[in-house]
This record gives C-alpha cells, sequence and structure tokens, in this order.
C-alpha cells in the first residue's frame, strides 16, 4: 500500500506542476508584455512568490477540496488517479492549443467525476459546490470590476503627470502587483493539491481525521513553483497580447485587481481559478480605453473553454475510473 501511496502523491504533485506550468501565464504574463521584466527573470519572480505563499495563508481552501466537496469517506485510490487524470489531461490539452482555462475547476471536476462514477451523484457535498460555482462568476467579475476601479482612479490621480513619469512609477509598482498576484495564486492554487494528498493519506489509513500535515503544504508549494519556473508560453501570449495591449500602470490594475479576487476567495476557502480572476481584469482594464481596444473574439474562445472545463474533465475522470474498475482497481 505504500508504493501505491507514494505514486499518487507523485501524481498529484505532477498536477500541481503542471498546474504552475499551465498558469504562469496568470503570474507573469503582464509583466512580461510591459516589457518590466524579461521572460527568465519574470518566473523567478512569481515562482519565488508562489512559494512563500506556504507561510502565509493557511488551509482553508485546502480543506473543502480534500474534505468538502466530495465525500471523503467514499475517497478510493482509483478515484483519486481518476480525478487527477482528468485535471491533467484536459490541463494539457488545452495548454497545447494556448488555451487559459482553470487548473483549479479541472481538478475539482475530475475528482468530482471519479466520486461520482464510483457512488452516484451522492458522493458530491452540494454546500463546498455552491462557493464554488458562484465564485466561477464572481472572480472574474470581481477581477473586472477592481481592475476598472483601479484603472479609472490611476487615470484620475495622475492625469496631470507627465506620461514619461507615469510609466516610470509604475515599471518599479508593477514588481510589487506582480508578486502580490503570485503570493495570492500559490496561496489558492496549491492547497487544492494539499488537499487532494491529504485525502489520500486519509483514504489510506495514515490519518484517523482529516487534516493538512505542514510536509504535505511545503511539497505542494514547491512543486506548483517549478512548473511556474518551467512557463507556459503559448498561454502567456495569449494572455499577454491577444486580449487587450498593455503598458506598466495596466499590468499593474491588471494584477491588483486579479489579486484581490483571489484573497476573497483564499479568505473564504473557495478553491477559485487564477485564469478566470486575471482574464476578468484585463477585460476591465483594456475596456477604460475603450470597448474596442478588447479582442471579444479571443475572450469569447477563453469563456467557451472556462465553460467546457468541469464537464471536460468530469467525463475524462469517470472513463478513467471506470477503466480502473473493469481492471479490478475500486
Amino acid at each position: 500500500m505504500l508504493y501505491v501511496v507514494i505514486a499518487l502523491i507523485l501524481v498529484a504533485l505532477l498536477f500541481d506542476f503542471i498546474n504552475g506550468f499551465h498558469d504562469a501565464a496568470n503570474s507573469i504574463a503582464t509583466v512580461v508584455s510591459t516589457r518590466v521584466l524579461s521572460p527568465g527573470k519574470a518566473v523567478i519572480w512569481a515562482a519565488f512568490f508562489n512559494f512563500v505563499a506556504a507561510f502565509t495563508f493557511g488551509t482553508a481552501v485546502a480543506n473543502t477540496v480534500g474534505a468538502g466537496m466530495i465525500d471523503i469517506h467514499i475517497v478510493t485510490f482509483a478515484v483519486v488517479f481518476g480525478g487527477l487524470s482528468g485535471a491533467i489531461l484536459w490541463d494539457l490539452i488545452t495548454w497545447y492549443f494556448g488555451l487559459p482555462t482553470s487548473s483549479s475547476h479541472a481538478l475539482i471536476g475530475g475528482y468530482a467525476g471519479a466520486a461520482v462514477a464510483k457512488a452516484g451523484f451522492a458522493a458530491v457535498i452540494p454546500g463546498g459546490w455552491s462557493k464554488t460555482i458562484l465564485f466561477i462568476f464572481l472572480s472574474p467579475l470581481i477581477g473586472l470590476v477592481a481592475g476598472l476601479l483601479l484603472m479609472t482612479a490611476i487615470f484620475w490621480i495622475f492625469r496631470w503627470t507627465p506620461p514619461s513619469r507615469v510609466d516610470r512609477w509604475f515599471r518599479k509598482l508593477q514588481l510589487v502587483s506582480a508578486a502580490f498576484f503570485s503570493l495570492n495564486h500559490g496561496a489558492n492554487d496549491a492547497q487544492k493539491t494539499m488537499g487532494i494528498i491529504a485525502g489520500v493519506l486519509f483514504a489510506a489509513g495514515y490519518m484517523e481525521k482529516f487534516f493538512i500535515p505542514f510536509w504535505v503544504i511545503l511539497i505542494a508549494h514547491a512543486a506548483i513553483a517549478l512548473g511556474t519556473l518551467a512557463g507556459g508560453w503559448r498561454i502567456i501570449h495569449t494572455m499577454g497580447s491577444k486580449i487587450t495591449k498593455l503598458q506598466p500602470v495596466s499590468g499593474f490594475a491588471a494584477e491588483t485587481g486579479a489579486a484581490l479576487a483571489l484573497l476573497t476567495a483564499t479568505h473564504f476557502g473557495v478553491p477559485v481559478s487564477t485564469t478566470h480572476a486575471i482574464t476578468g481584469s484585463i477585460v476591465g482594464v483594456g475596456s477604460t480605453r475603450r470597448v474596442s481596444a478588447v479582442r471579444w473574439g479571443v475572450a469569447r474562445q477563453i469563456v467557451w473553454a472556462w465553460v467546457l472545463t468541469i464537464p471536460a474533465a468530469f467525463l475524462i475522470a469517470a472513463t478513467t475510473y471506470k477503466l480502473l474498475a473493469l481492471a479490478g482497481a475500486h
């Protein structure tokens, strides 16, 4: 059994790594597209704050994912493997096509798909899902409104300041906003993997009650930080330049607005999408110039990818679990 537990933990960390790889664009696309940092320096900056988040935000999201969305008592090794498979495959498919979808929603969709394939919809805990579904709509909306208001306030405050001086100031401030966003990205996203690993330990009988050990916190943050270091350049191009053109001042507003959305969700223990938050914020910032400044065709493709993420990961995971069941693994 020990080898199976170790193997599943490694698969969970692989998902965490791919999560960082896939979502690196969320952390660094704006700071790279505005040329405040080179891509190499940007990923190091983001990865560092992904890891530092291990010591700052607690484990409320991890507890929601691990025991608040699926009945922990029906979780088996096959359920965990099926859920992770659905999330990993969907992440790789959307990475290949350069679509900034949500690794978070891929994971919860996959986890639910495998659990439902095993025990039916009774395995789902409605309370945990209601908050998550609500924040599917709230996180991009909070990001959009925060980005829009921040950008409007900056325009008003600095309306008499020479543009060259504003640009110089916000090149420095964007380092702070990128760090703030990366800190919140690590805090919310790494916790999802912690919840899965703790679920494996609980299912194996290594824990009498569900909780998140400190060593699990450290390895989850290390894995997502390493994934961010690896980068995800296809998605970075979409996020940084295809939705709208960004300057240092607008990059600062977009990152700060998205970070506020993530901070809100993490505080309430909701596994939210960093992709939704930053995309909504970028759209809000772009809209302050004019509505046509946002490339709505690209935004529409991204929204469709969001809509498909949970059901696609659900179906992949459910199919994987059924194949494992046919092979005798339950």
